[in-house]
């Protein structure tokens, strides 16, 4: 396993980040340096926190993991430095703004979605204690006619052999 230097590292990760969001596969063919390589370097970004989708998207594209990074880099900045922040991203502060707005709109929806569902599975519990219910009606129901039917063979089988004699 080859090792590299810092810097090589840093700025091929560099190169991964906006503005640029450079394709894992592009680096490799421009660097030489393996995709596994790459694809560690990328998760490695990822969980110090980094934005990294080189995947060459563009900031719409980004998955909602990067949105949240984002998202909590940019919690307490001002509009002076989220404007410094964005630049430096290759992000618009109009974009950050719209995922926070997203990302508490989508918060707040899944507990009427909770609510909507409980509901949803209250009806089907009832539908299925009823469906039970109808069902043990005609097992019953099939097992008093399997006992008549299986009796009234009997009498039949009974009243024949009388016959015969």
């Amino acid at each position: 396993m080859a090792k590299y230097p810092a810097e090589l590292k840093a700025s091929v990760i560099q190169k991964m980040m906006p503005p640029h969001n450079v394709p894992v596969a592009q680096l490799e063919r421009e660097t030489g340096i393996s995709n596994v390589t790459l694809y560690t370097w990328r998760k490695q970004a990822r969980e110090q926190g980094a934005p990294v989708p080189g995947d060459g998207k563009n900031p719409e594209q980004w998955s909602a993991e990067n949105r949240f990074a984002v998202l909590m880099e940019t919690a307490a900045l001002n509009s002076a430095e989220l404007s410094e922040y964005c630049r430096s991203k290759g992000l618009y502060p109009e974009q950050v703004t719209r995922w926070k707005a997203d990302f508490i709109a989508g918060s707040e929806q899944p507990a009427a979605q909770r609510q909507q569902q409980r509901a949803t599975q209250r009806q089907e519990r009832k539908r299925i204690q009823q469906l039970e219910k109808e069902l043990m009606r005609k097992d019953r129901a099939l097992a008093e006619t399997t006992a008549l039917l299986v009796l009234s063979k009997k009498v039949e089988t009974f009243w024949d052999k009388l016959e015969d004699e």
